[in-house]
């Protein structure tokens, strides 16, 4: 019980620390839906080996999708005539980061780190997409027609009315209000149950891993960033919902850049969307996907604690800082603003899990074979 109870008082003191960055992030990520298309930018990602990649890492940055929600952007870019190289770099640059995953970590960790993270996610998506471009240099195509439909409720498809016309469908007040149900509704609903998932965790950890642990195998060094990775590569968690963990593990002796390698590849990759990556880029361009993503990680990773000793900073007395400048009645309300809009996604994701829990197990418990024959057979034939 003293377990529990410590786990529940260091995840809700995270979730206040955190609480109004996140709800700035996910505001800001609703904006980006509504007033930035991904399928617009898409004829810009067509051609050129350099100029591509560095355009889709750009527009990967700041949108707020975690590694298998954003493999449908990516596959729509190119088939929209994104090259290899571009659809790879927009594949590694927008889990790693976005604007939520920003917030959220000037308020768990430091300023350092909240510059490290995206510029380490852009180096290792500009690396990864020049690579697959310089390996197999992209042919030049046409892209397909853009997508002008409209970001707020699709009352025009943008091919019977010019498209300085469409933007003027709907005024700036409709499209906040667009934003926001975006935000608050399928965004948010994407993310709340990672985002508990990773809050809990980063309280367990908290509360249960010792220091000198964490400190003495985690402790910097190339040995801490490999096994870090070993961690993260196979590991399904959100840039958002991966930040509160890697908090926890500063504050327990693991060296920055240890985390860092943790924040990059765990959003990044998981078993899944590498499946699906085969079939989108190929095995080659999979290969050098994941090949970039762990050279940048451990080099962004040693960089980082370098860093941190020539400034002189000690990693874990300045963690959270940044979410001292929020006073407390904010932290606590913007807390409970983020639980109430988490209860019901996260009710439906265990609910799902549950009836597919359940399915499986009813059929796991038919009986087959001639238990199933006999099972069907009817107990008499209803004739006296």
């Amino acid at each position: 019980m003293g377990f529990l109870l410590d786990t529940l008082q260091a995840s809700w003191q995270l979730l206040a620390d955190a609480s109004i960055y996140i709800l700035f992030g996910i505001l800001m990520g609703g904006l980006l839906k509504v007033f930035l298309s991904p399928a617009t930018v898409a004829r810009h990602l067509g051609e050129g080996r350099f100029s591509s990649v560095i355009k889709a890492a750009l527009l990967g940055i700041p949108m707020p999708l975690c590694s298998c929600g954003v493999l449908p952007a990516a596959a729509s870019l190119k088939r929209q005539g994104a090259n290899n190289g571009a659809t790879a770099s927009f594949l590694i640059a927008t889990p790693e980061s976005g604007v939520d995953s920003i917030a959220i970590t000037y308020a768990l960790l430091d300023p350092v780190m909240t510059v490290a993270r995206p510029a380490a996610a852009f180096v290792a998506a500009t690396t990864a997409g020049v690579a697959e471009n310089l390996v197999a240099p992209p042919q030049t195509t046409v892209a397909a027609a853009p997508d002008l439909s409209c970001t707020v409720d699709a009352c025009c498809d943008g091919a019977d009315c010019a498209p300085e016309e469409h933007g003027r469908h709907h005024t700036l007040a409709e499209k906040l209000r667009a934003g926001l149900a975006y935000a608050f509704g399928p965004l948010w609903s994407d993310l709340a149950t990672w985002f508990v998932v990773g809050i809990l965790l980063a309280g367990a950890i908290t509360a249960a891993v010792p220091t000198e642990v964490m400190s003495r195998f985690l402790g910097g060094g190339v040995t801490s960033m490999l096994l870090m990775l070993a961690v993260g590569i196979p590991l399904y968690i959100c840039a958002t919902a991966s930040t509160p963990i890697a908090a926890a593990l500063i504050l327990k002796g693991v060296s920055p850049g240890a985390a860092l390698v943790f924040l990059l590849a765990g959003p990044a990759t998981n078993i899944t969307s590498l499946t699906v990556l085969i079939g989108v880029l190929g095995k080659r361009a999979t290969a050098i996907y994941l090949a970039s993503i762990a050279a940048v990680a451990v080099a962004a990773g040693l960089a980082v604690d370098q860093a941190y000793a020539a400034l002189g900073l000690v990693p874990a007395a300045i963690v959270g800082e940044a979410a001292e400048i929020v006073p407390q009645w904010a932290q606590i309300a913007g807390a409970a603003v983020l639980i109430a809009i988490s209860i019901r996604p996260v009710w439906r994701s265990l609910e799902g899990r549950w009836r597919q829990a359940s399915g499986w197990l009813r059929t796991s418990n038919q009986p087959t074979g001639p238990e199933a024959e006999e099972s069907h057979t009817p107990c008499c034939s209803g004739s006296t």
